[in-house]
């Protein structure tokens, strides 16, 4: 059995299988008893498959090893070129997102001024807000609000260059960083000096991010985080990493933001 194929192509075979079977990737991942994160992570490249759980999706997907791991292996055309599989099964979305951020300063500017005067607001809830408004955007629309990466940390999805854009602000008098107490534990706040330039927000995206603080900005830091530890963007994350937007197309309720309809099943 040749096994010199790319973790790459082996998930998107998987995927290719999967999807011509008619299995959605909850029942799949109970059929090899995966949890689900770990085959959104095979599909998508991002982990290997070892030679136990190939054999036991061989039996349930209904291929030969020999045939599977051979270059001229078809599962169906859709799924053998190289693009990469994206989780509903077309082609790639969007490349790596690019970072707005001036657009990132107003969306913050733009929470700040709907929530900086809750108690429960600090850096631990502003940081799952501002996640979940850029990752439901993403989902919803297939575009990116501010383009921000988060890295998956302990407490939560974290903004990647967060504290530099904040001195940036703190140092124009468009925001103030204050250090509070909040029933005994230390708190990092910050307090908007200037109102967002709505201009620069499209009516989509105001929604968006009015939903998530209609919704979660009077969840406390532990709510909020325990929360964000169940959306399947962080549960398919390794600890330290990048968090991938793509992962947002295989939520579930009450997480996912979109009505898929008929692809509901493909997720």
């Amino acid at each position: 059995m040749n096994t010199k194929l790319s973790k790459k192509k082996i998930g998107q075979r998987i995927a290719g299988l999967r999807k011509m079977k008619g299995l959605s990737q909850e029942e799949l991942s109970k059929k090899v008893k995966l949890s689900r994160p770990s085959l959104a992570q095979i599909e998508m490249g991002n982990r290997g498959v070892d030679i136990l759980e190939l054999q036991q999706l061989s039996l349930i997907l209904g291929f030969s090893l020999d045939d599977f791991m051979s270059k001229d292996f078809v599962a169906g055309q859709a799924y053998e070129d190289d693009k990469p599989i994206s989780p509903e099964g077309s082609e790639e979305r969007i490349s790596a997102p690019t970072f707005n951020a001036h657009k990132f300063k107003n969306v913050l500017l733009y929470i700040l001024e709907k929530c900086a005067g809750k108690p429960n607001v600090g850096e631990t809830v502003l940081f799952k807000l501002l996640y979940f408004a850029d990752f439901n955007y993403y989902e919803m629309y297939e575009e990116h609000l501010t383009g921000a990466k988060y890295r998956k940390l302990p407490f939560g999805p974290v903004p990647q260059n967060f504290d530099g854009i904040i001195m940036q602000m703190v140092e124009k008098g468009q925001l103030q960083r204050v250090k509070t107490d909040y029933h005994g534990y230390p708190q990092t706040r910050y307090l908007p000096l200037e109102k967002a330039d709505l201009t620069e927000l499209k009516a989509s995206e105001k929604e968006t991010i009015d939903r998530v603080i209609d919704q979660m900005s009077d969840w406390s830091a532990v709510v909020i985080s325990n929360y964000s530890h169940k959306d399947m963007p962080w549960l398919a994350s390794k600890d330290g990493e990048e968090i991938n937007y793509e992962l947002a197309f295989y939520r579930d309720a009450p997480f996912s933001v979109r009505n898929y309809g008929d692809e509901t099943e493909e997720q």
